[in-house]
């Protein structure tokens, strides 16, 4: 009987997250923290089996990245817990400051950043790089929030209000695009027009704003010859499949191999060296093949329920007279959604190749970091709704 419950007790963890007899006093969301925590270790797992080979052949170390990574994950955990600490207030009253300081960032970019693999996306701070367009992310989307707030009136009625914003995305997009990087430029205007969208913004701005930014990414493509050749590439893989569809015809094959249940984890082949970025921007690739497409589907579900509630705590946030958490936790729902089928639409060949990390999953200190500070404030944003709703008493008490 011992034996029986000790086998039993994840099915009862589970069920109690899910069906707590007490969530309504809960002041904090369990199933977010759980489903973070869960792309965490994901992430940690998938890093060690795709970056062996690489280590090896850099670093004659076959755990050397994933070493790195696991430090990450604790530093991102420290501060997620003090995001959690800081009340949304404060993320308001400084959301202005936070963008004047990724702006400048950004310059330093431009001016003294390193360069890898022909970007110079990152600053270099000893044996660490962080790549500042990922704060100007977060950076943004904070400032955005705090304006909508301030102007909520004139971007419902006047197109001066509607523009404000863009202006300053546009000087964003700017300095992010001499890096290069339009990827990231992609998820700001997606996220950014979806965060006007759920303000109100008129609907004849919203697709005149759309259809301007089609535009300028079409030209952005056909101006630059090797973003020309991924769109191409990404058309028709097979016609250069050792050139300019390298990648994408390696990521396709650890696909087609992985089939329904995958060649089980740590056997795959294209991650030996076959595959670039295959710990990084392809990391899908080989969690596709080694768990399959039910294990691609698990994680897609992952993926929707984060965005899923991101959006829903956003929603309560707004229907409770408070604007700017309202704003922000959508914000954050949106990046995480259109970011995620960017990556996993660009590994499976139905999106073109942006560079775009699979948030709390692939390589990469700056993503985990700024993706860790936004699944914090979505705590505290949850954390303060729920704590509004308590009587009284059991405020003072908390």
């Amino acid at each position: 009987m011992k034996s029986l419950t000790t086998l039993l007790w994840p099915v009862s963890a589970i069920r109690w997250v899910l069906d707590d007899p007490d969530k309504d006093s809960r002041l904090y969301d369990r199933q977010l923290l759980l489903l973070a925590l869960g792309l965490l270790c994901l992430g940690l797992v998938m890093v060690a089996s795709a970056s062996i080979a690489e280590s090896m052949a850099l670093h004659h170390h076959p755990f050397i990245f994933v070493q790195r990574h696991a430090v990450y994950i604790v530093i991102c955990l420290v501060v997620m817990a003090l995001t959690v600490q800081s009340p949304v207030s404060w993320w308001q009253q400084h959301n202005s400051k936070f963008l004047l300081v990724a702006m400048l960032a950004l310059l330093a970019v431009l001016v003294v950043g390193r360069s890898v693999n022909g970007s110079a996306r990152w600053l270099g701070f000893g044996p660490f790089n962080v790549q500042p367009a990922e704060f100007a992310k977060l950076a943004l989307f904070a400032y955005l929030s705090g304006y909508l707030v301030r102007r909520h009136h004139e971007v419902r009625e006047n197109l001066k209000g509607f523009v404000k914003p863009l202006a300053v995305l546009f000087v964003l997009a700017i300095m992010i695009l001499a890096q290069p990087d339009l990827g990231t430029v992609v998820v700001m205007f997606v996220t950014t027009i979806g965060m006007l969208f759920i303000a109100g913004a008129k609907l004849v701005q919203f697709f005149g704003l759309l259809l301007t930014g089609m535009l300028s990414v079409g030209l952005l493509i056909v101006t630059e010859p090797y973003r020309l050749r991924r769109v191409t590439s990404f058309l028709d893989p097979w016609q250069d499949p050792f050139g300019s569809g390298y990648q994408l015809t390696q990521s396709l094959m650890a696909f087609g191999r992985g089939q329904w249940f995958g060649e089980g984890l740590g056997n795959s082949v294209l991650k030996l060296e076959y595959l670039p970025e295959a710990h990084t921007d392809f990391v899908m690739a080989i969690l596709a093949e080694e768990l399959g497409f039910i294990g691609v589907c698990i994680v897609l579900l992952l993926f929707i329920w984060l965005a899923y509630k991101a959006i829903a705590i956003g929603r309560r946030a707004l229907q409770s007279e408070q604007p700017f958490e309202g704003y922000l936790a959508c914000g954050i729902g949106i990046w995480i959604a259109f970011q995620s089928a960017v990556n996993i639409g660009a590994a499976s060949g139905m999106l073109p190749t942006k560079g775009l990390t699979l948030p709390l999953v692939s390589y990469g200190g700056s993503s985990l970091l700024v993706m860790s500070i936004a699944i914090g404030l979505l705590l505290r944003i949850d954390y303060e709704w729920r704590l509004a709703r308590q009587p009284a008493h059991r405020r003072d008490a908390l």
